[in-house]
């Protein structure tokens, strides 16, 4: 079998035996490595210290599963609470989620839809610094959707 090292050095194809001597010596184990190369590819290792470090890189990747958030505002919301929306969408967009801002008429309002659009174009100016537009704002019904996605 070939066997390298603990250094990383090639020790050439030696027979079992004498591997498993050489990492005896060195008070380590031999793994195999590649075992369906030939000759098979033995490595003289602590087997326990590299375990470890193998579950610690698993236990850092972590992977953030992204959520869709909704902000939701009327053509007459104030100017404050418009204020306190964007920066609940600031936070979720920098926190890497996707943001849904929808404006909903109810009534007579919908005779005013270019109010909601004027709301939505100032929205998507305060959120350009950290959020990209991913879908343009539609009327879909009674609501005027645009999704914004994180940058």
């Amino acid at each position: 079998m070939r066997v390298i090292s603990d250094e990383g050095a090639q020790l050439g194809v030696i027979p079992t035996i004498e591997a498993l001597e050489r990492a005896r010596e060195a008070g380590l184990d031999l793994v195999e490595v590649a075992p369906n190369e030939s000759p098979p590819v033995c490595r003289i290792m602590d087997f326990g210290k590299f375990k470890y470090q193998q579950k610690k890189k698993q236990h850092k990747t972590h992977v953030h599963h992204t959520k869709i958030k909704e902000i939701r505002l009327r053509p007459k919301t104030g100017d404050h609470d418009i204020e306190f929306k964007v920066n609940q969408a600031k936070g979720f967009l920098q926190h890497k989620d996707k943001v849904i801002v929808s404006v909903v008429f109810r009534g007579r309002e919908l005779a005013h839809i270019d109010e909601g659009q004027r709301v939505m174009k100032n929205i998507l100016v305060q959120l350009e610094p950290v959020g990209k537009v991913e879908a343009p704002p539609q009327q879909m019904g009674r609501r005027l959707v645009c999704t914004l996605s994180p940058r």
